[in-house]
């Protein structure tokens, strides 16, 4: 699904991206842990196309993308969710995801989608999906982290991508929501066969729900592979995770 080969990126003396080489299956829950400063976004923003890499290349499905502006790898199949929601505040969470859905069609009237009936409808079905129906009427400004986390992935799922990356579903959200948030989204995305890569810190919410770990420090990949071998490795958990136990599944 998507093949990143010897990224590099600098900001002055920092190696934000020093030789990242992963390989995304199609179908599977890749997390991406590690410490703040590691990479792990810069990595999300250079394929997406929020930042160009100094050297090294990034293909979707066969495609070279790298270099691409983010509108141009949306209509290649990859949306993207980020650590603060992106949501219209003034506008309903109804009309968030018809804004979502207008995009994607390439209507970019600030009114057309909000009155037309079809794309209201496709609307209230994904809110649906997110179990957010009831409060598809409630502006965004007045929604608890949980909800608004859910809208923002709601509408990148809206331009009904095959690969999705989120920079840290959780954060922000209280911890009595957070696994009922994660299991929302790995539903609807299982459902609709999107592929997903997510950034994390909740390592409870990584081992339950990543098929694979990538672990980030200093710009590079130090470990890759199933969650329990990862992040049960002792020096992953003292040097990356922060501490020295068993982290529970």
């Amino acid at each position: 699904m998507l093949e990143a080969r010897g990224l590099r990126l600098a900001f002055g003396g920092v190696r934000a991206a020093d030789g990242i080489d992963l390989s995304v299956m199609r179908g599977e829950f890749l997390a991406i842990i590690g410490p703040n400063g590691a990479g792990k976004t810069t990595f999300i923003n250079m394929t997406t196309g929020y930042l160009r890499p100094q050297a090294g290349s990034i293909h979707h499905e066969g495609e070279r993308i790298t270099g691409l502006s983010p509108r141009a790898i949306v209509r290649r199949g990859i949306a993207r969710s980020f650590q603060l929601p992106q949501l219209f505040t003034e506008h309903t969470v109804l009309e968030n995801a018809a804004l979502a859905i207008a995009a994607r069609l390439g209507i970019w009237s600030p009114l057309a989608p909000l009155l037309r009936r079809e794309i209201r409808e496709e609307a209230r079905e994904l809110l649906a999906r997110f179990g957010l129906s009831a409060i598809e009427e409630s502006r965004a400004d007045t929604l608890n982290e949980g909800a608004r986390k859910l809208a923002d992935i709601a509408m990148a799922v809206a331009l009904k991508p095959r690969l999705l990356l989120m920079d840290e579903p959780t954060s922000g959200v209280a911890a009595s929501e957070k696994m009922a948030v994660v299991e929302t989204l790995a539903r609807v995305l299982r459902d609709a066969a999107v592929t997903a890569v997510f950034v994390e810190h909740d390592m409870d919410v990584v081992a339950r729900f990543a098929d694979r770990v990538a672990v980030w420090s200093q710009g590079r990949i130090v470990a890759l592979g199933p969650p329990a071998t990862v992040l049960s490795d002792p020096e992953v958990q003292r040097e990356v995770i922060g501490v020295s136990g068993a982290i529970h599944a």
